[in-house]
């Protein structure tokens, strides 16, 4: 007799229900909170279509659109959407609905994992949207305030400037333009990874260089050298996007020097099948209350400045990559940020 689900599930911590396929859409787990929305009963063992007959806003089967067997091979995921489950005997009922793909190096979906949110989540959806705008707006305002009021003052009174105060407030308009770039580049890597859209082209990647690299561009930009600790094992190359790693390693190292204080040390090593970066500060480190919510959409504490996206964007990476990341307190105390990707080619990749 098929199991009931629940009891045991690996997704019982989670607030949202929970429902996972196989590769072959047999349904292989249910967390508790799914069951507080489907109702008890038997669904481990059959279809997933069965058990999440799912219906989008035009009427249309949401299986038959999404196609997570056999669609697009470079998706990873649905992006959320609200969705309305129909079923004999129930009245229908609205969800909030994502599903998340994993692949094998074959690119073949593996197992399919279903997320499902109760009504109260729109005004959370709502509430994100209004900080989207906020955030955006503020972080918009500053640079754009910048380069148009020293653009307008250079227009107006260029004659009346040297050639270095002229050289000053170009260099700041520079400035304020690469912060603007970095704002839309966030951005657009946020919506690419809600909507499983990220792209990855792959390589093997020695981490140990690509760390070395973004450390020495920081030197030349200004940092000291002293700033900076790299300890590292011999590491294995990792199958990956270098420019999308890189990106993780900026994230979390610039985490730690905007954050943190003191040394920022980089640890690399082999951990079995995968390698790790490890990023830590002798700041004051992450409150235990704070921890939980580091790797959300727009975090920042009290100290913080910035988006709040370097974060969430460095885990979608990771997690696009098959790998890990994490968050804790080194052991001086301060913040430890870390990440592990699994080493070596697969076997289509080699020769």
């Amino acid at each position: 007799m098929p199991e009931r689900g629940g009891v045991g599930s690996a997704y019982n911590a989670l607030p949202d229900g929970v429902v996972v396929a196989d590769a072959d859409g047999i349904v292989v787990d249910v967390n508790v909170a799914a069951l507080r929305l489907l109702g008890d009963g038997d669904w481990i063992g059959r279809s997933l279509t069965e058990v999440l007959p799912l219906i989008d806003p035009q009427g249309r089967d949401w299986w038959s659109c999404s196609r997570p067997y056999d669609g697009l091979v470079s998706r990873v995921r649905q992006p959320e959407r609200w969705l309305t489950l129909t079923r004999a005997g129930r009245p229908d009922e609205t969800f909030l609905v994502t599903a998340a793909y994993q692949r094998d190096e074959q690119r073949r979906v593996t197992s399919v994992v279903v997320s499902l949110r109760d009504t109260n989540a729109r005004s959370r959806t709502e509430r994100s949207g209004t900080e989207l705008v906020s955030v955006v707006a503020h972080e918009l305002r500053s640079p754009l305030t910048g380069v148009k009021g020293f653009t307008a003052t250079l227009l107006a009174k260029w004659e009346r400037f040297t050639d270095e105060q002229r050289l000053h407030m170009l260099r700041t308009i520079n400035s304020d333009a690469d912060r603007l770039t970095r704002l839309i580049s966030e951005l657009l890597d946020v919506s690419r990874i809600e909507s499983g859209r990220l792209e990855l082209h792959k390589q093997l990647v020695n981490l140990p260089g690509l760390v070395e690299r973004d450390i020495a561009a920081r030197i030349a930009a200004g940092e000291s050298e002293s700033r900076f600790v790299i300890e590292k094992q011999d590491v294995p190359e990792v199958w990956a996007d270098p420019d999308k790693v890189g990106q993780v390693v900026g994230n979390i190292v610039e985490n730690a020097l905007r954050h943190g204080s003191g040394t920022v040390t980089i640890t690399l090593i082999a951990d079995g099948d995968r390698a790790r970066v490890t990023v830590t500060d002798e700041g004051e480190g992450i409150s235990a209350e704070a921890l939980p919510r580091i790797f959300t959409k727009f975090w920042r504490d009290a100290r913080r400045g910035g988006t709040g996206l370097g974060l969430f964007i460095a885990k979608g990476i990771v997690e696009a990559h098959g790998g890990v990341i994490e968050a804790g307190s080194a052991d001086n105390g301060g913040a430890a940020i870390g990440f592990a990707l699994p080493v070596g080619a697969p076997a289509h990749a080699e020769g």
